[in-house]
């Protein structure tokens, strides 16, 4: 019988830091979600004065529904803020709507990262939803023809493809929030010590990115182990 000690030991591993980092994440937005700012300013006001203050007056800032939903659409440059996030005065919310205006920012500039990762999003999608179903067919009848082997590299080699996403999302996301924290000082929206509150919510929410990437990692590592097997 075969023992995957690989899963047990990196996938399971990659898995439970991705919870806790998820935990994290949802324990600090409650936290400083809670924290009013002095000043009074909120998500869509904090969002729209360091959009302006870039010379991005033109991209507008929409409520959308649900919670932490928050996004900049680089296709339409429409920044999106969750109802909570918009118009509330709190620290995280402020953290929060600074960190998608900073990739309205990455998109003005031309931010080579950002570039790579919007132009391979297609491909992305693709393998998303083929890499797995392609792995599985290899592993159920990759002993009865090599056809069948040559789909599971085909799925691994897309499951590459999200991993490298992932890759390429975290220098775009950590500079989203380098952003972020530099205009919420240069332009006194927070106090120093609700500018901490800000840095804690997004350096967690970072920490998510983290987390998927080393889950993607340990599978596509895995993946290779079985099929390099297989051979």
């Amino acid at each position: 019988m075969y023992f995957d000690w690989m899963y047990l030991a990196l996938v399971i591993p990659a898995m439970i830091f991705a919870i806790a980092m998820q935990a994290l994440v949802s324990s600090r937005y409650t936290k400083y979600r809670a924290v009013m700012t002095k000043r009074g300013i909120t998500g869509y006001q904090a969002a729209r004065m360091v959009l302006d203050s870039h010379g991005l007056n033109m991209v507008p800032i929409e409520m959308i529904a649900g919670d932490l939903t928050d996004n900049y659409d680089p296709r339409d440059n429409v920044l999106h803020l969750s109802s909570d996030v918009y118009s509330k005065a709190s620290a995280a919310a402020v953290g929060i709507a600074c960190h998608e205006a900073g990739h309205a920012i990455q998109h003005a500039a031309g931010y080579f990262p950002a570039r790579v990762r919007m132009a391979i999003i297609p491909v992305t999608n693709i393998g998303s939803k083929l890499s797995i179903p392609l792995i599985i067919i290899g592993l159920i009848f990759g002993h009865y023809a090599k056809f069948f082997i040559y789909l599971a590299y085909i799925g691994i080699g897309f499951f590459a493809l999200v991993t490298l996403f992932q890759l390429v999302t975290l220098p775009v996301e950590f500079d989203a929030s380098r952003r972020a924290l530099k205009a919420i000082q240069a332009n006194q929206i927070l106090y120093p010590d609700e500018t901490e509150g800000a840095r804690k919510v997004l350096t967690a929410a970072a920490l998510t990115y983290v987390a998927a990437l080393a889950v993607s990692l340990t599978q596509l590592l895995r993946f290779i182990a079985i099929f390099g097997r297989r051979r």
